[in-house]
Order: C-alpha cells, then sequence, then structure tokens
C-alpha cells in the first residue's frame, strides 16, 4: 500500500511518524509486551516468519462475508510472499493460521487465546460478525496482541482506554448514517423505518441513524429490530411496512440484508430501500436476490465502483493484480471489499516501519498509519482506533443486478 500523493494532509501525517516514533513506542510497549526471552513477542520459529491468526466466519452464521475474506487472505499473503516483507534485515514470509469460527463468540474467544498463547501469533484478524469481533477484541487486549477487526459495528474499539490493541478497517455507522441521510433528504422522502439486525451493529445503525435522519429534516417513522440470523424475518417486515414509511433503511449484514428486502417487498413495501456497507456480498445479488435487490441503493467504501484511484498508485495496481487473481481462481469478482487484505498488508507495514515483529512495536505503528488500501484510506491514530477515512465512501444503486455509483 502507498501513502496517497494527492492528499497533503496525509503526507504531512506520514511525514511525522517517523519524527515521533520514538516517543509513541516508549509510551506503547509497556512492562510485558516484549519481556526479556518471551519466544511470543519476539521472533516467529525459525526468526523468518510473520505470523499472523484468522479466525474468520466460515460456515455457520456470517459465512456470506467469513469465506470472502480467506480468499482474499489467500490471494494476498501468497502476493506478500513472492519477496518477502522486508523487516529489520530480514526478509520474513508471512504465515497464516486461519480458525473457522462458525459465528460463534465463545469459539472465537478460545481460537485466539489458542492462537495468542500457544501458537504464538504477532497479530490477529477476524470477526466479520459484531459480535465474534467483540470476542476476539476482549482475548487480543488481555494478551496484548494487536487485533484489526473485519467486523461492523463501532462498540468493537470503544471504550479505547479498553482496546488499546484492536482496530476497526469497517466505515463507523455515524459517517455510513450520514451519507444515507443526505441521499434519502435529496429524495424528499419524509418519513423513513429503520430495520435493523439483531446485536452490536444493529444497535450502532439505530442510534447513527436515528440522529442522522433528524439532522436531515426527515422524521424517523420507525425502528424495529431483525430476529437474529436464520430466524424469520416476517414479522419485522409486516411492522415496518404496517408504519407506512416513504423508505426503509436496513442495517445488517449479508445474507440478512437481502433477506429482509426480500420479506419487506412480500410484506407489501414497495417504496425506495437504503442499505449499510455491511449488505455487500456476492451473494448479496445472487439468484432470485438480484430482482428483488434492484432498485436498492448502498453506502460502501467507493472501492466497489473499481474507480477510487488513478491507475498509477501502487494500491491501484495491487487491486487490480488482486480482482484478476480472484477471476482466476473464482470465476467472478463482485466487488466485494478486500478488508482481509488490507488487514495483512496493515500488519506488514507496522513490521516493516517498526523493523521488528514484537506486539507492542506492532501496535504503536499501526495507530499511527495513514494510508491507502485497496477498500479505501485508513486514518489510525493513538485517539481513534476505527480507521476507514469517511471520504472513502460513495453511494450506489443497484441497477439490472450490479452495483452502479450514484456519487
Amino acid at each position: 500500500m502507498a501513502t496517497s500523493a494527492t492528499n497533503p494532509s496525509v503526507l504531512t501525517r506520514r511525514g511525522l511518524l517517523a519524527a515521533t516514533a520514538g516517543s509513541l513506542l516508549l509510551s506503547a510497549c509497556g512492562r510485558g509486551d516484549a519481556a526479556e526471552g518471551d519466544p511470543v513477542r519476539t521472533a516467529a520459529p525459525g526468526g523468518q516468519e510473520l505470523l499472523i491468526g484468522a479466525s474468520l466466519e466460515l460456515t455457520g452464521p456470517g459465512a456470506a462475508l467469513g469465506v470472502l475474506q480467506q480468499r482474499a487472505l489467500d490471494i494476498t499473503v501468497e502476493a506478500l510472499n513472492d519477496k518477502g516483507v522486508p523487516v529489520g534485515n530480514l526478509r520474513r514470509t508471512v504465515r497464516l493460521e486461519v480458525r473457522d469460527n462458525a459465528g460463534d463468540p465463545r469459539l472465537a474467544a478460545r481460537q485466539a487465546t489458542e492462537l495468542a498463547r500457544e501458537t504464538g501469533v504477532h497479530a490477529l484478524l477476524g470477526g466479520t460478525m459484531a459480535e465474534t469481533s467483540i470476542a476476539l477484541a476482549e482475548v487480543a487486549q488481555q494478551q496484548r496482541v494487536p487485533f484489526l477487526s473485519l467486523g461492523f459495528g463501532d462498540g468493537i474499539v470503544l471504550p479505547l482506554p479498553q482496546r488499546t490493541y484492536v482496530y476497526k478497517l469497517t466505515p463507523d455507522a455515524g459517517d455510513m448514517a450520514r451519507r444515507l441521510a443526505r441521499l434519502i433528504a435529496s429524495q424528499r422522502l419524509r418519513r423513513v423505518a429503520v430495520l435493523a439486525a439483531h446485536g452490536l451493529h444493529g444497535d450502532s445503525g439505530v442510534r447513527a441513524m436515528t440522529g442522522a435522519l433528524r439532522t436531515a429534516g426527515v422524521e424517523p417513522a420507525a425502528s424495529i429490530r431483525l430476529p437474529r440470523t436464520g430466524e424469520e424475518f416476517r414479522r419485522a417486515a409486516r411492522s415496518t411496512a404496517a408504519a407506512r414509511p416513504d423508505g426503509v433503511v436496513v442495517w445488517a449484514t449479508a445474507p440478512d440484508s437481502a433477506a429482509a428486502v426480500g420479506a419487506l417487498r412480500r410484506a407489501g413495501y414497495d417504496g425506495p430501500v437504503f442499505l449499510d456497507a455491511g449488505a455487500v456480498a456476492e451473494e448479496t445479488l445472487e439468484g432470485t436476490n438480484a430482482s428483488l435487490m434492484e432498485g436498492a441503493y448502498a453506502v460502501h467504501p467507493v472501492s466497489l465502483g473499481g474507480a477510487m484511484l488513478a491507475n498509477t498508485t501502487m494500491s491501484a495496481l495491487q487491486r487490480k493484480d488482486f480482482v484478476y487473481r480472484y477471476v482466476q481462481l473464482h470465476g467472478g469478482f463482485s466487488g466485494f471489499a478486500p478488508y482481509a487484505s488490507d488487514a495483512v498488508q496493515l500488519i506488514a507495514d507496522a513490521a516493516r516501519l517498526s523493523t521488528s515483529v514484537d506486539r507492542g512495536r506492532l501496535r504503536a505503528f499501526l495507530q499511527n498509519q495513514v494510508t491507502e488500501g485497496m477498500v479505501g484510506m485508513y486514518s489510525f491514530t493513538p485517539i481513534r482506533h476505527g480507521g476507514m477515512d469517511q471520504g472513502s465512501l460513495g453511494l450506489y444503486t443497484v441497477s439490472s443486478g450490479a452495483w452502479t455509483r450514484v456519487s
């Protein structure tokens, strides 16, 4: 990944990194982060690896996003290992230890504990569901191992004093809600209902959308929660339709997003539908979902349209190679955001900049990453661990079964 050459503020913050690294490391690497003789916090076995643990939803709830992230990981790690990651005077290979948490937070926590204590990973990533991400974050904090979350839900990185080792790559709920609210207001819709997922992601969405709608001069017509993934959405959809809203915001991740839209249509609601970024996955527009989703709007990092970056930037070239390789392996690419690819690259960049795989040093450099990834811009700071820059978001609509950029 490369720092944007077109954003002066990005250059300034990147330039400050080298000058402030020493003092940051002193404050970030507390006693116990790199105890003398502790093999877990120094180098991987053989001293030649950057060892990353991943806990993903490869089966069960969340698999619609988790499987896509595993595919992204495989492609990116292969590309990195073509030359290796320069860390000090070594070129380290990246080794992944991948676990299937099956959408179970308790299993995710056990996996994180094993990866941190027994496997000795230098960093963790995963958790496409908010609940599994929270479980992983708690273990990561206890074990003092950097964790990059792929889940949606602002509470993953909050409160910050209890999440000093935790970072989130997905957009913040408030940023997404404001973009959707402005679009809704521009369409002169007066009353809008929010149909939100069960759990932390839905909680974040309800709070953010309610405030954003009111700020935009739109009346929140109703706030209704979906049951857990796999349960019947009919009752929630009927309650939403009964409120007679001019529009409905469905705040949920795939596959629940498409299922909720389908339930709304069957309940008789035929108005506009607006989705958060968690809805965007290959499964969302597959089969009969395509016709149900036609005309729906979504806020999402602008990488979905494939035109976020100038063709000459390193990140643009990486994304072009990534898409080409993905199509070769899996037969098609629908534009899902490869957050896992960016997570691995962020960890590799932190190791390169810190000239170390020490967990405390990786954390110190992660919290000052201002960099351009394949999904969008990340702007981590010591006081902000939700790193997706709001300027990376765009608006899309489903047209003829594909995502089309609106703005």
